[in-house]
């Protein structure tokens, strides 16, 4: 159940049912402009829905592609799913993402890196939907947004590391389908956990998500054109050195708590050529960690 925020319930509309106004400081996204400002020729973005409520856009993104489009046609790269509300939006390991309508920013997109880019590359996406995210951030938002690897999007509030974001990636057929969820306008008391954030609270400038949208939207259509021309290669295009700069883990002593009730503590010291995250342990082994929660044992320094 969503907490009632602070001032009392959302107001309604005249009709007296709750509404897509019912919350004037959460307007709903303007699809018809969205596409006009993204889907212009030779750019990624081929096709845009906002939906106003679903379980979750990668769920309903990858159906299409494995059920097809109209008529059973391939459904193009460059769609993308918007929701004003997810009732079961997902995270890694299946954790739950849930938000007040329109309080963020809940989207899938569907990209079909091959044939440029070879399968043993394609782990680097969400890392880089992650640099792309960060870098529109800072640019629209004002906001200093932090990468925690591999997935979350991390924000300061009140001197504390909070999460604002999450990236999930999963492959549907020959596409990879890349969901990003993002917390914008939450306030305090409609936080789902102590440890979760939203760009409200970490001074965002403005918290527009139309224009947020097409920043982050646009971003990662940059680094995504680099990254395949590179033939996927993160050093040659950037994206490793981009994604090191911007990550938060690395220099962190952390704890990768990994599949099979396994777990291995030491100081995150880099982002090797897959994206898999390197642990110098106190063995003198460094082990590479390719999937796994990572947890933050100390601040970094």
């Amino acid at each position: 159940m969503t907490p009632t925020p602070p001032g009392g319930p959302p107001r309604e509309p005249s009709g007296g049912g709750p509404g897509r106004w019912s919350d004037l400081d959460r307007p709903p996204l303007n699809a018809t402009a969205l596409r006009r400002a993204l889907l212009r020729p030779g750019a990624l973005w081929t096709g845009l829905d906002v939906v106003q409520v679903t379980g979750s856009t990668n769920t309903d993104l990858a159906e299409r592609v494995r059920g097809g489009g109209p008529g059973g046609a391939e459904v193009p790269e460059g769609t993308v799913l918007v929701a004003e509300e997810q009732s079961a939006g997902r995270g890694r390991l299946d954790r739950q993402w849930s938000a007040p309508p329109r309080s963020g920013l809940f989207f899938s997109v569907l990209l079909r890196p091959g044939p440029d880019v070879p399968e043993d590359r394609w782990g680097w996406l969400p890392l880089l939907a992650g640099v792309a995210t960060a870098t529109a951030l800072a640019r629209a938002a004002g906001v200093d947004t932090a990468l925690k690897w591999p997935n979350d999007l991390l924000v300061t509030v009140g001197g504390e590391e909070r999460k604002t974001g999450g990236i999930l990636a999963e492959r549907a057929g020959d596409a990879v389908v890349v969901g990003i969820g993002l917390n914008v306008s939450l306030r305090a008391a409609e936080l789902p956990v102590p440890g979760a954030g939203s760009l409200a609270l970490a001074g965002a400038v403005s918290t527009d998500r139309d224009p947020l949208l097409r920043a982050v939207l646009r971003s990662i259509g940059n680094w995504y054109a680099d990254w395949r021309a590179a033939a996927g290669d993160a050093a040659a295009s950037g994206l490793m050195d981009a994604y090191a700069a911007g990550c938060a883990t690395l220099g962190r002593t952390v704890r990768a708590e990994l599949p099979g009730d396994r777990a291995v503590t030491g100081e995150a010291v880099a982002v090797d050529g897959d994206g898999r995250l390197v642990l110098a342990c106190a063995d003198g082994v460094r082990e590479p960690v390719g999937a796994g929660d990572i947890v933050h044992l100390r601040p970094g320094g």
